[in-house]
């Protein structure tokens, strides 16, 4: 995974709205989220949620049971002062997905959008899908969203994979069931257009 003192100074150096991934309201995410069927008081994760506004919408909805993981603790710190009071609904969590002792099958959604393509090695790739397997219950959805095939080649200055949707499902082997994918066009603050794939899995009943 990369560094996080990368993701600090990041962090540290722009605000949360300055960054190339943000959106005012993750839009792709809620309508995934929503058409999952999932009960409000289903256990989310959002993997890589930082600063992301998607909390709040789902907050907004009457989702109960949420929690954000992040690498960087100032990531968090922007999302837990925007929200104020409301923080104090969401469990946060500082730290690297690839390495996470998240408890066992507590989730019935995982979500990420724009993690899984920093990771550039086999092994860290192993290490994620493992974390999925052991966090998320049999049944349980997963929501990947990643640079497309014909998105950028880096990221925030580090580089990045990219995949099709058919690439992306592979990483996650036969414990998933591919129930749907998507692209998605991100238009950044910069005004730039980057393309992403999405990918809803479902996990295996046991």
């Amino acid at each position: 995974m990369q560094s996080k003192s990368h993701w600090e100074r990041v962090y540290a150096t722009r605000s949360p709205q300055a960054v190339s991934w943000y959106q005012p309201h993750a839009n792709e995410s809620l309508r995934l989220i929503r058409e999952t069927g999932l009960p409000t008081s289903a256990a989310v994760i959002d993997v890589g949620g930082g600063a992301s506004t998607l909390i709040d919408d789902l907050l907004h909805d009457g989702w109960t049971d949420l929690s954000v993981l992040d690498l960087s603790a100032a990531a968090l710190a922007a999302a837990r002062s925007r929200l104020g009071p409301d923080a104090e609904r969401v469990q946060w969590i500082e730290a690297d997905v690839t390495t996470a002792a998240l408890p066992a099958q507590r989730y019935d959604l995982w979500h990420d959008r724009a993690v899984f393509h920093f990771l550039t090695t086999a092994e860290e790739r192993a290490a994620y899908v493992a974390t999925v397997l052991r966090a998320v219950r049999p049944g349980g959805h997963v929501i990947v969203g990643s640079f497309a095939e014909d998105g950028p080649t880096e990221c925030s200055g580090l580089p990045v994979m990219r995949y099709s949707a058919d690439a992306l499902h592979a990483e996650f082997g036969t414990p998933f069931t591919l129930l749907r994918h998507e692209r998605e066009e991100h238009h950044t603050p910069a005004g730039k257009v980057q393309h992403f794939v999405w990918c809803w899995c479902r996990r295996q009943p046991s």
